[in-house]
């Protein structure tokens, strides 16, 4: 375990101007807020890869594990008999796993790439809410189910994600870097700190004109946080607003699939 990360923290009442232009502002300590950390948890994701899985089919599939919101996994057409990269991949508030895998379904199939598409337990991921608690939790329980059927890389295991999918995937990735090796953030808001684990890499894009979440509010502070706790970032501005580029959105699942 490494020291804790500062956190770029969201109160529920800046949540509100989000759509304004405002972004979190720098927070040190404990990432959550909230009294009760049984229900808030620890951020841990507990699923873990196994050994001897061999992966087969292609396409898409829910796992069955919700009734109304549920997850998606994707395997690309030409899935490796080796050992595969695997994506978790988080979408923006209001959002689910379906509209954000059907957006990025093929350049991650382009890249060799196997998805993970979760959707949140409420309109988004809990920690805008000021606790990590149960979208962890099915997270863990989506994750498990995947590794009983897919062969995964350890080394190119990701999570990643869009605007406050893209903000939880930073959080979840420094709170799981031992098992996270990548984070891939396409224009993100903020991130939660707390007890770091392992060293995970960290590919960040953001359009510089971006009104929704404001660059110089956010990846410009989020980067540079990053990289004063001695993370590696690959960050790509590029010209635009609150999207993900087809050419970004390639090079970022290119840099998740790279060995």
């Amino acid at each position: 375990m490494t020291d804790p990360v500062p956190a770029l923290r969201l109160t529920r009442r800046r949540f509100g101007t989000i759509a304004g232009g405002a972004c979190a502002s720098v927070a040190l300590g404990a990432a959550c807020h909230g009294s009760d950390a049984q229900q808030r948890g620890n951020g841990r994701v507990t699923a873990r890869l196994r050994s001897g899985i061999k992966t087969s089919g292609a396409g898409s599939r829910p796992l069955g594990l919700g009734e109304q919101r549920d997850a998606i996994l994707h395997l690309p057409p030409k899935a490796a008999a080796t050992p595969s990269p695997l994506l978790v991949l988080l979408h923006g508030a209001g959002g689910s796993g379906a509209g954000i895998l059907r957006r990025l379904e093929s350049v991650a199939d382009d890249a060799g790439v196997a998805i993970l598409a979760p959707d949140s337990r409420a309109s988004t991921w809990d920690a805008i809410r000021g606790s990590i608690g149960p979208d962890v939790a099915f997270l863990s329980r989506a994750l498990e189910r995947v590794f009983e059927t897919v062969s995964v890389d350890p080394a190119r295991l990701s999570v990643g994600g869009f605007s406050d999918g893209a903000s939880y995937a930073i959080s979840l990735g420094l709170l799981n870097g031992d098992l996270f090796r990548r984070v891939l953030a396409y224009s993100p808001g903020f991130f939660v700190g707390g007890p770091a684990e392992g060293k995970p890499r960290f590919f960040i894009s953001h359009g510089s004109a971006d009104t929704v979440l404001p660059i110089d509010r956010c990846s410009r502070v989020i980067v540079p946080a990053l990289q004063k706790q001695g993370y590696v970032v690959t960050f790509r501005q590029f010209d635009g607003g609150h999207d993900i580029p087809p050419d970004i959105a390639l090079a970022g699942m290119q840099w998740v699939a790279a060995v």
